[in-house]
């Protein structure tokens, strides 16, 4: 007497905000909250340099360019620590 084993129950698989389903991990969606935090601070240091009399558009200028250097690194320390995972 010959049976067929019961066939293995499905496995839930994840969704990725919407799309097809995924059997992995899901990434964020472009455009975390990173950029956002960093747009904002743009916008206060762009008023801040309209506003004040010694924070004028060279200061704000070193601002930026620190703090986009900054966000890069966070960005490039996120993604590599992803990639020792694996």
């Amino acid at each position: 007497m010959s049976t067929t084993p019961p066939e293995p129950p499905q496995q839930q698989q994840y969704s990725g905000l919407g799309r097809s389903p995924v059997s992995g991990a899901i990434l964020p969606v472009p455009g975390n909250a990173e950029i956002a935090i960093w747009f904002i601070v743009e916008i206060v240091l762009a008023i801040v340099a309209a506003v004040a009399d010694d924070f004028d558009a060279h200061g704000w200028a070193v601002a930026t360019t620190w703090l986009t250097a900054a966000y890069i690194l966070s960005r490039g320390i996120a993604k590599a620590s992803r990639v020792l995972e694996h």
